[in-house]
């Protein structure tokens, strides 16, 4: 039942949010890294961190989560509230960074770091190396996850995948909350969307995924594996996007539309072709997780599988 309401919170807030932000005329503006074309509110990621961070308080009050998974994830109140304002006066590059610095540092000192980092034959257990791993991993994830929120559905759907995917695959009612969350925004979000997400919903999510990595990472070393097997999708696009610019010359704080889904909604996709597309992978990403069990061969799989869709990607959208 306490599913069902915090669902319901999520819609409601949502939908009372874009109408106050279509009021008070907060609407996304197109630029030349938009990939919508019509004047949208934005900030609808609130209602998602509202619903989040009361379920998970709800979930320790009632002692459903671990204490330890618990005070990391409350780290991201921080980053969504620094992100919030983000979203309204366009916060200078430096304190966003060093927001998300202090939110990775203190999220791994609540998770006592990361133990290791296992390769299969290589196995590092220096704390030094595999924490500043784990640093890097957080702030990625949460600027990369940031980055692909940029059509209908995207972003939305790919956290109530891993919601759902860490639901079936770990337990733990705090993925039943996520899932809900994003599903009450993602109704609004989904095709012609009256409202988008906004840095206050994407950073935490991104920020989010990194800690689920490295706590369960740390309960079984594979485990890393799986959550960026899971979330290929995202930083497979952002990192290779990243280091193909970097190659190109280009200034990697300018603008940009070289991600391969906005490539994609170029060559004339609609934003819900892409995004149902990434569901499909998405889908297969996890089959190759659930039914192999070594994760070092799912990893080589997942990495051609991706490297062969973003070929593709270039044949219909040239990256230059």
């Amino acid at each position: 039942m306490i599913y069902i309401i915090f669902f319901i919170v999520s819609f409601s807030l949502t939908y009372f949010i874009k109408i106050f932000y279509i009021k008070k005329a907060l609407v996304a503006k197109v630029n030349e890294r938009s990939s919508h074309t019509t004047l949208t509110p934005h900030g609808g990621g609130i209602a998602v961190a509202i619903v989040w961070f009361s379920g998970i308080f709800y979930l320790n009050y009632t002692n459903e989560i671990p204490l330890k998974l618990f005070y990391a994830l409350m780290m991201g109140v921080i980053i969504s509230i620094v992100s919030f304002f983000d979203d309204i006066y366009d916060l200078s590059p430096k304190i966003r960074l060093i927001t998300q610095m202090v939110v990775a540092i203190s999220g791994l000192s609540v998770l006592g770091g990361l133990n290791s980092l296992s390769f299969g034959i290589l196995e590092i257990s220096n704390l030094f190396l595999t924490n500043i791993f784990a640093f890097l991993l957080i702030v990625w994830y949460i600027n990369l996850f940031n980055f692909l929120d940029g059509i209908n559905g995207y972003a939305g759907s790919e956290a109530l995948f891993l919601s759902l995917a860490g639901l079936i695959l770990f337990g733990g009612s705090h993925f039943i909350v996520l899932a809900v969350a994003v599903l009450g925004f993602l109704y609004w979000n989904w095709n012609k969307a009256k409202i988008f997400m906004g840095d206050v919903g994407s950073t935490f999510l991104g920020y989010n995924i990194a800690i689920f990595t490295i706590y369960y990472g740390n309960q079984e070393a594979t485990n890393l594996w799986i959550w960026i097997v899971l979330f290929g999708v995202f930083w497979f696009d952002a990192t290779l996007t990243l280091i193909r610019r970097k190659f190109n010359g280009e200034k990697l704080s300018q603008a940009h539309k070289k991600h391969a889904y906005q490539r994609l909604t170029q060559s004339g996709w609609s934003h819900y072709k892409v995004t149902n597309y990434s569901i499909i992978i998405n889908l297969i990403l996890f089959l190759l997780v659930y039914f192999i069990s070594n994760i070092f061969v799912v990893f080589l799989i997942t990495i051609m599988l991706l490297y062969s869709i973003v070929k593709y990607i270039d044949k219909k959208k040239e990256f230059k």
